[in-house]
């Protein structure tokens, strides 16, 4: 994933002169998870360049450069370290367009490395997308794949809207065919077809909810996976298809369940699937707790026996079981 994300930016920065890309690091360091890597060498350090260590200083930056004509993509190297750039995000880069009656686009790119997995301590670790999808005026998505590293990367960089790019730290070592198209950004996927119930996962859960997939086979459920892929806007389309298909839900992320993303998919789910659903929708999410440290953090993420085990909660009818499997 993290080769195709650097092979994004190549491309996006052969195609078009207006594109930058900065942030901590990211030159001839090529980033701490070297996604940016030989990219200075081949583009210039007028266009792939490190910035001082001020969050808040890259976005106001990048959102000067856009009112100007430029598009900048700027890291934040971590998630939690983009919180000092929280008030540039919210209140400027996220409100200008309408604030103009579009008149004025910012085509910025945040690219925002998130989640856990990697045993990274305080600071290093947090599941903050559910901050960026409250916030009206930004597009927020999440590859689960290398070829979706590539394409909704490339679909970001060209969006007239400022993007949130989260990209799942621990899925950065994933490996996959890459086709280098430029993928749908607003759309949904379902990456495993059945008839059971749906899983609907985003970024760093998509792995993880195939392999609950290929182990309730062993249980006697067909489950299909649905990649949400953007968070906002919502794909209510693709995912209300496939909840009225099954008629059971879960959602799972690894941030908080508390207000957390879930929850809305939840509510989304219940109002638009009400009559076609045999049960109620449930999340498998991370605790309700500051994120743990590395040595029980496996702990804290939703893992394949967790999730399982929401699919063995669904209220299950036996008649209606052994009608389905025949």
């Amino acid at each position: 994933m993290a080769a195709a994300l650097n092979q994004a930016l190549a491309d996006a920065l052969e195609a078009d002169e207006r594109v930058l890309v900065f942030g901590e690091d990211v030159g001839p360091l090529g980033g701490v998870f070297r996604v940016t890597d030989g990219l200075t060498r081949r583009f210039g350090e007028d266009r792939v360049f490190d910035t001082p260590l001020a969050e808040s200083g890259i976005v106001g930056t990048a959102i000067g450069m856009a009112m100007n004509g430029l598009r900048p993509v700027v890291e934040m190297q971590f998630d939690a370290f983009a919180y000092p750039a929280f008030e540039q995000i919210t209140s400027h880069l996220a409100k200008l367009r309408n604030r103009t009656r579009g008149r004025v686009e910012l085509p910025v790119v945040i690219r925002i490395p998130y989640g856990g997995g990697i045993g990274g301590v305080e600071h290093h670790c947090d599941s903050s997308e559910v901050y960026y999808t409250h916030t009206a005026g930004l597009r927020v998505v999440s590859p689960g794949t290398p070829d979706d590293a590539y394409g909704l990367l490339r679909a970001a960089i060209e969006s007239p809207d400022p993007v949130v790019f989260l990209e799942p730290k621990r899925r950065y070592w994933s490996k996959g065919e890459v086709s280098r198209a430029v993928a749908p950004i607003d759309r949904a996927v379902v990456r495993r077809p059945g008839g059971d119930v749906t899983l609907i996962a985003y970024g760093p859960m998509v792995a993880t909810a195939l392999e609950t997939a290929e182990a309730a086979t062993a249980e006697g459920w067909d489950v299909e996976v649905v990649d949400l892929r953007s968070l906002a806007p919502f794909d209510d389309r693709t995912v209300t298809e496939s909840v009225r298909r099954t008629g059971r839900a879960v959602v799972v992320h690894e941030a908080a369940g508390f207000c957390g993303y879930g929850a809305e998919v939840a509510a989304r789910v219940t109002e638009r699937c009400f009559h076609h659903l045999h049960a109620p929708v449930l999340r498998v999410t991370g605790f309700d707790i500051p994120y743990p440290p590395p040595k029980v953090e496996e702990h804290h993420l939703p893992s394949v026996d967790r999730i399982l085990d929401a699919i063995d909660r669904l209220q299950w009818n036996d008649e209606v079981v052994e009608a389905r499997h025949g």
